[in-house]
């Protein structure tokens, strides 16, 4: 068989062990997951609602269009029907972007480290992939990266708040990139953790796809919404851009049950409200932990942060899961020395901040 060339070098998405795993792994009865960024508080109340009164006929195929999800998001964010893609994650926009604008020939930017699935689509559609480090403070370097565009440059990638450093890009910064960006080249702003921001700073994105027709905004259910389980993302844009992307979208590629329990979530604002409040005193259980132990990390305008234990994360990983708890070492983050932790309940990051002070007594007697 005559696969393409750079597949040979791409691996499939390794997802970590299971709960379940672990429990078996160590003995423990109580596995607490802190890896993936999901929510600790789970979803809307609503959402369990309709799943137990869903009517939905199994053997019939889901509404291609998502009608009732795409007008109560229309209606939330003011945007016309028809500025919406719908994806099964978030995940999957990214693809059918990278399927429709990427091939040999192309190039397109993005920081590094940042969310891996934009590169890992370009090099399925063999573009070239330039790669801007990010800054010591884990900021994207937007001139280093408008340097980078070029006559064969595509698609650009934000992440904002980026993966894995939590860090931002200010409004400021926005407008000054996209006023300078080639009207040839997708900017597509990725924003997954955009319900976990609070920063004042940061852009309104909705507001700017008039001034900026090729700006694509990336959110998803996964996060903030707690519906990772179901797989709905979706993007935003200019209704010429969508327009071309639809024809690359699988006909039925949202379930019945996901796009329903995502129009229940999106009733319940004041559930996202809470969990933006809850995650905000998380983060500053984390700091203060921090800052007592003299750790390095990055703020963050997500639901997760990053920690440099000075060590390999690949040890603090697993003392960490040993004693239950699993996160995210920064080995593969490309922060070898760090762990990503996902803000839990107030419980549960006491509970992980006491075996992180226990990691650091037996790997450095602090």
């Amino acid at each position: 068989m005559q696969w393409k060339s750079q597949l040979h070098s791409l691996k499939a998405y390794q997802p970590g062990k299971t709960m379940e795993d672990v429990k078996e792994q160590f003995n423990l009865d109580k596995v607490v997951k802190l890896a993936s960024n999901e929510n600790p508080f789970g979803c809307s109340p609503s959402v369990g609602e309709y799943i137990s009164s869903a009517l939905t006929a199994h053997a019939i195929y889901p509404d291609g269009y998502a009608k009732q999800l795409r007008m109560k998001v229309a209606d939330l964010l003011s945007v016309e029907p028809q500025q919406l893609l719908f994806g099964n994650g978030s995940d999957e926009v990214i693809q059918m972007i990278s399927r429709a604008l990427l091939t040999p020939g192309k190039s397109t930017v993005m920081a590094t480290p940042t969310f891996p699935q934009y590169k890992h689509n370009a090099v399925v559609e063999g573009a070239e992939v330039r790669e801007i480090p990010l800054d010591e403070a884990g900021k994207h370097q937007l001139g280093k990266m408008l340097a980078a565009i070029d006559e064969t440059t595509a698609v650009v990638w934000l992440c904002s708040p980026n993966n894995p450093t939590g860090e931002y890009i200010r409004n400021h910064e926005l407008l000054e990139f996209m006023d300078h960006v080639p009207s040839h080249v997708l900017v597509v702003l990725d924003e997954a953790y955009y319900e976990y921001v609070t920063a004042e700073d940061y852009y309104d994105s909705i507001k700017l796809l008039d001034k900026y027709p090729q700006l694509l905004v990336t959110r998803t259910f996964s996060k903030a919404y707690g519906l990772a389980g179901f797989r709905v993302g979706y993007g935003v844009g200019h209704p010429d851009v969508i327009g071309k992307l639809e024809p690359i979208r699988e006909p039925f590629n949202n379930n019945s049950l996901g796009q329903g329990a995502a129009a229940a979530a999106v009733d319940d604002q004041e559930f996202i409200s809470h969990c933006r409040e809850q995650n905000r005193k998380g983060l500053q259980q984390f700091y203060d932990f921090c800052e007592q132990h003299g750790l390095n990390y990055m703020k963050s305008q997500a639901n997760f942060i990053l920690i440099d234990f000075g060590v390999s994360g690949d040890e603090v990983f697993h003392y960490l899961m040993s004693k239950g708890y699993i996160v995210r070492s920064g080995q593969a983050l490309g922060y070898p020395e760090a762990v990503r932790v996902t803000v839990g309940s107030p419980e549960q990051n006491e509970e992980l901040i006491s075996l992180m002070k226990e990691f650091l007594v037996v790997s450095k007697g602090v």
